[in-house]
Protein backbone atom coordinates (compact mmCIF):
# COMPACT_ATOMS: atom_id res chain seq x y z
CA UNK A 1 0.00 0.00 0.00
CA UNK A 2 1.06 3.76 -0.22
CA UNK A 3 2.40 5.61 2.16
CA UNK A 4 2.31 9.05 1.11
CA UNK A 5 -0.38 11.54 2.31
CA UNK A 6 -4.05 11.69 0.89
CA UNK A 7 -8.14 11.77 1.58
CA UNK A 8 -10.14 10.05 3.91
CA UNK A 9 -13.72 11.33 3.50
CA UNK A 10 -16.23 10.28 5.95
CA UNK A 11 -19.88 10.66 4.50
CA UNK A 12 -22.08 9.80 7.59
CA UNK A 13 -20.40 13.49 8.70
CA UNK A 14 -20.71 15.44 5.34
CA UNK A 15 -23.85 18.46 5.57
CA UNK A 16 -23.74 19.52 2.36
CA UNK A 17 -22.38 22.83 3.18
CA UNK A 18 -20.31 22.62 -0.17
CA UNK A 19 -17.42 24.41 1.82
CA UNK A 20 -15.35 22.42 0.30
CA UNK A 21 -15.92 23.07 -3.09
CA UNK A 22 -15.69 26.75 -2.42
CA UNK A 23 -12.24 26.77 -1.20
CA UNK A 24 -11.27 24.54 -3.72
CA UNK A 25 -11.82 27.21 -6.40
CA UNK A 26 -11.14 30.44 -4.52
CA UNK A 27 -7.44 28.17 -3.65
CA UNK A 28 -7.05 26.91 -7.22
CA UNK A 29 -8.42 29.98 -9.13
CA UNK A 30 -11.70 28.12 -10.57
CA UNK A 31 -13.81 29.87 -12.36
CA UNK A 32 -17.49 29.66 -11.00
CA UNK A 33 -19.69 27.39 -12.92
CA UNK A 34 -23.31 29.25 -13.04
CA UNK A 35 -26.00 29.23 -10.84
CA UNK A 36 -28.33 27.10 -12.83
CA UNK A 37 -30.13 23.94 -10.92
CA UNK A 38 -30.99 20.99 -12.92
CA UNK A 39 -34.16 20.50 -11.57
CA UNK A 40 -33.47 16.98 -9.95
CA UNK A 41 -31.63 18.04 -7.29
CA UNK A 42 -30.19 21.46 -4.78
CA UNK A 43 -26.79 20.27 -6.23
CA UNK A 44 -26.16 22.52 -9.34
CA UNK A 45 -22.12 21.61 -9.58
CA UNK A 46 -23.35 17.92 -11.02
CA UNK A 47 -20.43 16.38 -11.45
CA UNK A 48 -16.06 17.33 -11.32
CA UNK A 49 -15.30 18.79 -13.94
CA UNK A 50 -12.39 20.78 -15.29
CA UNK A 51 -13.33 23.50 -13.24
CA UNK A 52 -14.67 21.49 -10.17
CA UNK A 53 -12.16 19.43 -8.19
CA UNK A 54 -14.63 18.95 -5.40
CA UNK A 55 -17.77 18.29 -5.75
CA UNK A 56 -20.64 17.26 -3.17
CA UNK A 57 -23.47 15.39 -4.25
CA UNK A 58 -27.04 15.10 -2.97
CA UNK A 59 -28.10 11.48 -2.95
CA UNK A 60 -31.81 11.51 -1.89
CA UNK A 61 -33.39 7.86 -0.38
CA UNK A 62 -37.10 8.57 -0.44
CA UNK A 63 -39.39 6.23 0.54
CA UNK A 64 -43.11 7.34 0.09
CA UNK A 65 -44.68 4.32 2.14
CA UNK A 66 -42.55 4.96 4.94
CA UNK A 67 -41.36 8.39 5.19
CA UNK A 68 -39.79 8.09 8.52
CA UNK A 69 -37.00 5.97 6.72
CA UNK A 70 -35.90 8.09 4.18
CA UNK A 71 -32.51 9.64 4.23
CA UNK A 72 -30.52 12.65 2.43
CA UNK A 73 -27.14 11.70 2.30
CA UNK A 74 -24.23 14.07 1.06
CA UNK A 75 -20.87 13.18 -0.41
CA UNK A 76 -17.70 15.25 -1.48
CA UNK A 77 -16.58 13.45 -4.38
CA UNK A 78 -12.96 14.46 -5.55
CA UNK A 79 -9.88 12.63 -7.54
CA UNK A 80 -9.20 8.85 -5.99
CA UNK A 81 -5.15 9.51 -6.74
CA UNK A 82 -5.36 5.52 -7.35
CA UNK A 83 -2.37 3.16 -6.74
CA UNK A 84 -2.51 2.42 -10.85
CA UNK A 85 -4.03 5.38 -12.27
CA UNK A 86 -5.42 4.88 -15.50
CA UNK A 87 -4.90 8.06 -16.38
CA UNK A 88 -1.43 8.27 -16.13
CA UNK A 89 -1.35 5.04 -17.69
CA UNK A 90 -2.57 6.45 -20.72
CA UNK A 91 -0.68 9.97 -21.05
CA UNK A 92 1.45 10.10 -24.03
CA UNK A 93 3.58 12.96 -22.92
CA UNK A 94 4.36 12.10 -19.75
CA UNK A 95 2.47 15.26 -18.19
CA UNK A 96 1.13 12.81 -15.69
CA UNK A 97 3.18 12.24 -12.54
CA UNK A 98 3.31 10.77 -9.17
CA UNK A 99 5.02 13.60 -7.04
CA UNK A 100 6.74 13.04 -3.97
CA UNK A 101 3.27 12.84 -1.90
CA UNK A 102 2.31 9.94 -3.92
CA UNK A 103 -0.41 11.95 -5.39
CA UNK A 104 -1.42 11.64 -9.11
CA UNK A 105 -0.53 15.40 -10.72
CA UNK A 106 -0.74 16.73 -13.98
CA UNK A 107 2.10 19.09 -15.45
CA UNK A 108 0.40 21.46 -17.25
CA UNK A 109 2.91 22.86 -18.67
CA UNK A 110 4.10 19.64 -20.19
CA UNK A 111 -0.06 18.27 -21.11
CA UNK A 112 -0.71 18.88 -25.04
CA UNK A 113 -4.80 18.38 -24.27
CA UNK A 114 -5.04 15.43 -26.51
CA UNK A 115 -7.54 13.85 -23.81
CA UNK A 116 -6.40 10.00 -23.72
CA UNK A 117 -6.68 10.40 -19.89
CA UNK A 118 -10.59 11.02 -20.23
CA UNK A 119 -11.73 7.95 -21.05
CA UNK A 120 -8.66 6.51 -19.23
CA UNK A 121 -10.51 7.18 -15.49
CA UNK A 122 -12.77 4.70 -14.57
CA UNK A 123 -14.36 7.46 -12.38
CA UNK A 124 -14.77 9.91 -14.68
CA UNK A 125 -12.46 12.78 -13.02
CA UNK A 126 -10.29 13.99 -15.13
CA UNK A 127 -11.31 16.68 -17.77
CA UNK A 128 -9.93 18.93 -20.62
CA UNK A 129 -10.40 22.46 -20.14
CA UNK A 130 -11.66 24.07 -23.45
CA UNK A 131 -9.96 27.67 -23.06
CA UNK A 132 -6.76 26.21 -21.55
CA UNK A 133 -6.66 22.95 -23.41
CA UNK A 134 -5.18 20.90 -20.70
CA UNK A 135 -6.24 18.64 -18.27
CA UNK A 136 -7.38 19.64 -15.17
CA UNK A 137 -8.24 18.09 -11.84
CA UNK A 138 -7.64 17.36 -7.87
CA UNK A 139 -3.93 18.09 -7.20
CA UNK A 140 -4.55 17.09 -3.65
CA UNK A 141 -2.87 21.06 -3.24
CA UNK A 142 0.79 20.51 -3.90
CA UNK A 143 1.41 23.75 -3.82
CA UNK A 144 0.04 23.83 0.12
CA UNK A 145 1.82 20.52 0.50
CA UNK A 146 4.98 21.73 -0.67
CA UNK A 147 4.96 24.44 2.51
CA UNK A 148 3.69 21.78 5.16
CA UNK A 149 -0.17 23.22 5.26
CA UNK A 150 -3.13 20.85 4.70
CA UNK A 151 -5.23 21.35 1.24
CA UNK A 152 -7.88 23.75 1.44
CA UNK A 153 -10.86 21.51 0.77
CA UNK A 154 -9.93 19.40 4.12
CA UNK A 155 -8.85 22.88 6.00
CA UNK A 156 -12.81 24.30 5.28
CA UNK A 157 -14.53 21.23 6.34
CA UNK A 158 -16.65 22.15 9.18
CA UNK A 159 -17.63 18.51 10.38
CA UNK A 160 -14.29 16.90 9.31
CA UNK A 161 -15.98 14.46 6.78
CA UNK A 162 -12.91 15.20 4.81
CA UNK A 163 -9.47 14.87 6.62
CA UNK A 164 -6.01 14.73 5.14
CA UNK A 165 -2.65 13.04 6.48
CA UNK A 166 -0.31 9.92 5.87
CA UNK A 167 -2.44 6.95 4.27
CA UNK A 168 -1.52 4.45 7.08
CA UNK A 169 -3.19 6.90 9.82
CA UNK A 170 -6.14 7.96 7.75
CA UNK A 171 -6.71 3.89 7.47
CA UNK A 172 -6.28 3.52 11.13
CA UNK A 173 -8.49 6.27 11.76
CA UNK A 174 -11.14 4.89 9.21
CA UNK A 175 -10.98 1.15 10.54
CA UNK A 176 -11.79 2.61 13.99
CA UNK A 177 -14.58 4.84 12.66
CA UNK A 178 -16.18 1.65 11.01
CA UNK A 179 -16.22 -0.27 14.24
CA UNK A 180 -17.78 2.25 16.46
CA UNK A 181 -20.84 3.01 13.80
CA UNK A 182 -21.05 -0.95 13.64
CA UNK A 183 -21.23 -1.28 17.13
CA UNK A 184 -23.84 1.63 17.33
CA UNK A 185 -25.93 -0.17 14.85
CA UNK A 186 -25.43 1.48 11.26
CA UNK A 187 -24.38 -0.22 7.93
CA UNK A 188 -21.43 1.30 6.62
CA UNK A 189 -18.36 0.32 4.72
CA UNK A 190 -14.76 1.67 3.34
CA UNK A 191 -14.38 2.22 -0.40
CA UNK A 192 -10.65 2.17 -1.69
CA UNK A 193 -8.59 1.08 2.00
CA UNK A 194 -7.07 -2.26 0.50
CA UNK A 195 -8.16 -2.46 -3.00
CA UNK A 196 -10.31 -5.64 -2.75
CA UNK A 197 -13.45 -3.31 -5.05
CA UNK A 198 -10.70 -1.42 -6.48
CA UNK A 199 -8.55 -4.22 -7.70
CA UNK A 200 -7.23 -2.75 -11.21
CA UNK A 201 -6.90 0.37 -9.58
CA UNK A 202 -5.46 -0.63 -6.26
CA UNK A 203 -5.62 0.92 -3.01
CA UNK A 204 -7.18 5.04 -3.75
CA UNK A 205 -4.76 7.48 -2.17
CA UNK A 206 -8.53 9.54 -1.59
CA UNK A 207 -10.78 6.70 -0.19
CA UNK A 208 -14.26 6.83 1.83
CA UNK A 209 -16.58 5.82 4.51
CA UNK A 210 -19.94 5.23 2.45
CA UNK A 211 -23.64 4.09 4.35
CA UNK A 212 -24.64 2.37 1.06
CA UNK A 213 -23.36 0.60 -1.64
CA UNK A 214 -20.83 2.29 -3.90
CA UNK A 215 -22.97 3.08 -6.80
CA UNK A 216 -25.58 4.78 -5.00
CA UNK A 217 -22.62 7.48 -4.57
CA UNK A 218 -21.56 7.31 -8.04
CA UNK A 219 -18.48 4.98 -7.15
CA UNK A 220 -17.94 2.16 -9.96
CA UNK A 221 -17.99 -1.21 -7.90
CA UNK A 222 -15.13 -2.67 -9.45
CA UNK A 223 -13.52 0.10 -11.61
CA UNK A 224 -11.83 -1.56 -14.56
CA UNK A 225 -8.56 0.49 -16.50
CA UNK A 226 -8.93 0.38 -20.02
CA UNK A 227 -5.54 -1.21 -20.53
CA UNK A 228 -6.93 -4.30 -19.07
CA UNK A 229 -8.65 -5.19 -22.19
CA UNK A 230 -5.42 -4.44 -24.70
CA UNK A 231 -4.83 -8.05 -24.66
CA UNK A 232 -7.57 -9.63 -26.13
CA UNK A 233 -7.94 -6.60 -28.33
CA UNK A 234 -4.77 -7.05 -29.95
CA UNK A 235 -5.63 -10.36 -30.29
CA UNK A 236 -8.77 -9.56 -32.04
CA UNK A 237 -6.63 -7.64 -34.50
CA UNK A 238 -4.20 -9.79 -35.37
CA UNK A 239 -6.84 -12.39 -36.16
CA UNK A 240 -8.33 -10.03 -38.13
CA UNK A 241 -5.22 -9.34 -39.74
CA UNK A 242 -4.61 -12.85 -40.63
CA UNK A 243 -7.91 -13.58 -41.66
CA UNK A 244 -7.84 -10.51 -44.22
CA UNK A 245 -4.49 -11.76 -45.64
CA UNK A 246 -5.92 -14.86 -45.99
CA UNK A 247 -8.56 -13.84 -48.21
CA UNK A 248 -6.53 -11.70 -49.93
CA UNK A 249 -4.50 -14.75 -50.82
CA UNK A 250 -7.04 -16.38 -51.73
CA UNK A 251 -8.56 -13.70 -54.34
CA UNK A 252 -5.22 -13.35 -55.42
CA UNK A 253 -4.82 -16.94 -56.50
CA UNK A 254 -8.16 -17.07 -58.07
CA UNK A 255 -7.08 -14.30 -60.23
CA UNK A 256 -3.82 -15.96 -61.33
CA UNK A 257 -3.84 -16.67 -65.56
CA UNK A 258 -3.94 -20.45 -66.00
CA UNK A 259 -1.62 -21.56 -67.96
Amino acid sequence: MSSGNGFFTDVTLCIGCKACEVACKQWNELPADGYAFSGNSYDNTGRLSATSWRHVAFVEQMDRAQPASSRWMMMSDVCKHCTNAGCLEACPTGAIVRNEFDDVYVQPDVCNGCGYCVPSCPFGVVAVQPDAGVAQKCTLCYDRQKDGIEPACAKACPTDSITFGPLDELRTKAAARVERLRAAGHEVQLYGVDGRETRDVGPLNAFFLIPDRPEVFNLPPKPVLPSRFQPAAYASGLLGAFALAAVGLAVFRRAEPRG
